[in-house]
């Protein structure tokens, strides 16, 4: 292996492909090779797997803290200040690792941000279950969310770029994927506090939430095992890098594809199709680019708002919904997540490739806002028919987020921009998200307060955003070549592409 293809990190498998040779002469050849393979894709599917083991981490540690933070406050002696800095540092490194992530993700290239990232998240998670006090736990969560914020770009990028353009399990279904399996984190965290609940004594309660975060450093420990024997950097990237060799040799080792660079290929000129640059997130608000940025930045925000300020606030929601136990609690998290949130982004993943994103992500909006509505005109039940009623109304906005903009915004984020754009695109819309995040969990307590759960109007205005920006900017991103941007002339782009 050449030194220029080392540079971009190959996964062998020892083996030469059979079938006819593919050969490669442009990054665009590259991305067809991708877009159109119909075999066994082989460490191909292994990768996908691997980042989808990275969005695990970004949603178990984003919500670990949910069911342990009034421990914390009681351990450390808190003052609500004091929480506030403890429950949202995580979101704070998110908003700034995702800035930094996108940028580095087109930069260096998706393999190495990946494994980087992966580091993040076994000494935070370490430093937080030995904290000795809310300092220490305030560093290592942001740490925890430089991890978090780092990760989903290059998560993205990995679940495009190792991904068939159409049919089923094509891009717009891969990045899907991210959302039951943050949901499938998420109920793992339920899970875990439940184990838990029923293990530990009662004298040493407090050590749950220690356990609880700790445990994150588990799945990061396994990636980083395996790491070398199945990962390898998008092909589609170290094309675009001017290394054609070592994409061909990716396709090798990942798809079982015959491919090499062809004989009359020009290698001598190893330029970038767009340099990666702190610029580029000018780029996304340029030409085409713009109406595709405010309708996934639109959307997304909304749905971060929304599903933050009911999701977050579940355990408190359904407290004052049931008055029971900790324990009934916990169950009824746990049992809406699963048959709910989770199997709306089950149906997400397997309808997208016949419908596509905007078809599903409309009435996934619909369903939230009825949802809201139907909570707010209920209000504080006070039958077991009215509460019965408002855990189904959760259940509808949990089944719609996953079914709809739980799983498409990222969608909308990720394949709204070529390989050369992915990063900083995907990168941009997280900080947004994050930001949109961390206002919705400090403004929740706060609007819950003061408006009991006349709350639920308020939070219903963010999927009605949602729906009024998809209506009016109907852009589809599944299905749609949109890495081929990379290898247009400027100024080609039609209106088709936008």
């Amino acid at each position: 292996m050449t030194e220029q293809t080392s540079s971009a990190h190959v996964a062998l498998t020892g083996e030469k492909p059979a079938g006819k040779t593919e050969w490669i002469r442009s990054a665009a050849d590259v991305s067809q090779l991708v877009n159109n393979s119909t075999q066994a894709r082989k460490n191909a599917n292994i990768v996908i797997a691997i980042a989808l083991g990275g969005v695990f981490l970004d949603a178990y540690d984003l919500g670990s803290l949910a069911f342990g933070i009034k421990d914390v406050t009681r351990e450390f002696h808190l003052t609500p200040a004091g929480t506030g800095m403890v429950a949202s540092a995580i979101t704070f490194g998110a908003i700034v690792g995702a800035l930094i992530g996108g940028y580095l993700t087109d930069k260096i290239g998706r393999y190495r941000v990946f494994m980087a990232d992966m580091f993040f998240f076994v000494i935070a998670a370490l430093a937080c279950a030995f904290a000795p006090n809310e300092y220490v736990l305030a560093g290592a969560r942001f740490v925890m969310g430089l991890g978090v914020g780092i990760d989903l770009p290059v998560a993205m990028a990995f679940l495009a770029e190792f991904s068939r353009l159409k049919g089923r399990g094509n891009k717009a279904a891969s990045i899907a994927m991210w959302c039951p399996t943050w949901y499938a984190a998420i109920s793992i965290s339920y899970l875990l506090v439940l184990l838990l609940y029923a293990v530990l004594p009662e004298s040493h309660t407090d050590w749950m939430w220690r356990l609880i975060l700790g445990f994150g450093a588990v799945p990061a420990l396994v990636i980083i095992a395996i790491r070398s024997r199945y990962m390898s950097e998008s092909p589609v990237w170290a094309a675009n890098q001017g290394n054609l060799a070592g994409a061909a040799a990716i396709l090798r080792a990942s798809w079982g594809i015959n491919a090499d660079v062809a004989p009359d290929a020009d290698t001598t000129v190893a330029t970038p199709t767009r340099r990666a640059g702190w610029r580029n997130y000018a780029v996304l608000l340029q030409g085409v680019y713009l109406r595709r940025t405010v309708l996934a930045t639109i959307i997304s925000i909304a749905s971060s708002f929304a599903y933050n300020a009911v999701a977050f606030g579940l355990p408190v929601i359904l407290s004052s919904f049931l008055a029971q136990s900790m324990l009934t609690t916990i169950l009824v998290s746990l049992a809406l997540n699963l048959l709910f949130a989770f199997v709306g982004g089950v149906l997400a993943v397997r309808l997208v490739p016949r419908f596509g994103a905007w078809k599903m992500t409309v009435p996934g909006y619909a369903l939230q806002l009825i949802a809201l509505i139907g909570l707010a005109l209920i209000g504080r039940p006070e039958s077991v028919t009215q509460a019965a009623t408002a855990i189904g109304m959760l259940a509808l906005f949990l089944l719609g987020q996953g079914f709809g903009p739980g799983s498409h915004t990222m969608t909308y984020a990720s394949l709204s921009y070529p390989t050369s754009l992915r990063g900083v695109g995907v990168g941009f819309n997280q900080t947004l998200m994050r930001a949109s995040s961390t206002l919705s969990l400090f403004l929740f307590p706060l609007l819950s307060a003061a408006l009991d759960t006349g709350v639920f109007w308020v939070i219903a205005l963010a999927p009605l955003a949602g729906l009024v920006a998809l209506v009016v900017i109907r852009w589809e991103p599944s299905g749609y070549d949109v890495d081929a941007e990379d290898f247009a002339a400027t100024g080609s782009l039609t209106n088709s592409a936008k």
